[in-house]
């Protein structure tokens, strides 16, 4: 068993640290400051820190006003608020402008289990995505979400970071260094390859290591930059082991399946199968059991894998 460790603390700690190491950042928050630990940040630096109340639409305005003063704004809030309150906020004055505001989404997909389907965020990448200028990162762990702030600090302009509510299984360790808009290949495999992002990742190792059993070679992406998408690892592995799954804690509507889509339809067309929330609601409930019950279960994704070899091999047939 993985050892798990809470990914708010770790994003709190890191904000501060982001903060010590570059003066021009600043954070906001929609008073939420003590679900999503930000407020560690609000103690370290309280003349750098702006609560504008639960006011989503306020929170991208105030924080994209700092950013054309120069700052860099860490601007905090439930994931499923940036895309449904504050959106033409994030669409108009953030992305049209290409304002450098970064949306930390905090309580992302079902992580947020028991405050039921209004405050489940499970199709934000898919509105987020489809903005002009908006840069998409989801971190697999809590290594992940220290490495990739600095990076998301350095990035111009607009980025929606989303985060987890809940203790996350750790994937990497301190020689973890990703790129923006650069898969990371975990695992290598011939037969099929198997794309996850968030907390879906670590499944997606379990996936692997259930199909080997079987004798089926899995490949595992770690996708956390959703837009831009590595092109150029999709469609690598669309190539060399002809057949993908796709793993996110997300609608499969317009998510990173979508992407992955997009992206093999006209240049590598091979089987995919995506797996994630149907085009449903969730209810609510405990966590992980509604991970399972909405389809993403580790046998879920070997289900998946098992599907997109046999179409690969019938179609070779």
């Amino acid at each position: 068993m993985a050892e798990l460790i809470p990914m708010r603390k770790t994003y709190g700690q890191a904000l501060v640290e982001l903060g010590r190491a570059n003066p021009k950042v600043v954070a906001l928050s929609a008073d939420v400051s003590n679900s999503d630990f930000s407020y560690m940040f609000q103690e370290a630096f309280p003349d750098r820190f702006y609560n504008v109340g639960i006011a989503e639409q306020s929170l991208v305005d105030v924080a994209a006003g700092l950013a054309y003063a120069g700052k860099i704004p860490f601007a905090n809030t439930f994931a499923f608020l940036f895309a449904t309150r504050a959106l033409e906020m994030v669409r108009t004055h953030l992305c049209y402008g290409g304002a450098n505001v970064k949306l930390m989404g905090a309580y992302a997909g079902l992580s947020d289990s028991f405050d039921g389907p209004t405050h489940h965020a499970i199709t934000d990448i898919a509105i987020l995505r489809s903005l002009p200028n908006m840069t998409v990162i989801v971190p697999g762990d809590t290594v992940a979400v220290a490495k990739l702030l600095p990076l998301v600090a350095e990035w111009p302009g607009p980025v929606y970071f989303r985060m987890n509510r809940n203790d996350v299984p750790r994937i990497f360790d301190d020689s973890y260094n990703p790129v923006i808009g650069k898969a990371v290949l975990l695992r290598d495999g011939a037969d099929v390859t198997l794309i996850g992002a968030g907390y879906m990742l670590h499944r997606c190792l379990e996936a692997a290591d259930r199909l080997a059993v079987e004798g089926i070679s899995a490949r595992v992406l770690e996708m956390h930059t959703i837009k831009p998408l590595d092109s150029e690892a999709v469609l690598s592995a669309a190539r060399e082991t002809g057949a993908l799954v796709t793993a996110e804690e997300h609608s499969i509507v317009g998510g990173l399946g979508g992407a992955v889509a997009e992206t093999i339809a006209e240049a590598v067309p091979v089987p995919l199968v995506r797996v994630g929330i149907p085009d449903t609601f969730a209810e609510t409930g405990p966590y992980l059991q509604l991970l399972d019950r909405y389809g993403m279960a580790v046998d879920d994704i070997v289900q998946a894998a098992r599907k997109a070899v046999a179409l690969k091999s019938r179609e070779i047939a």
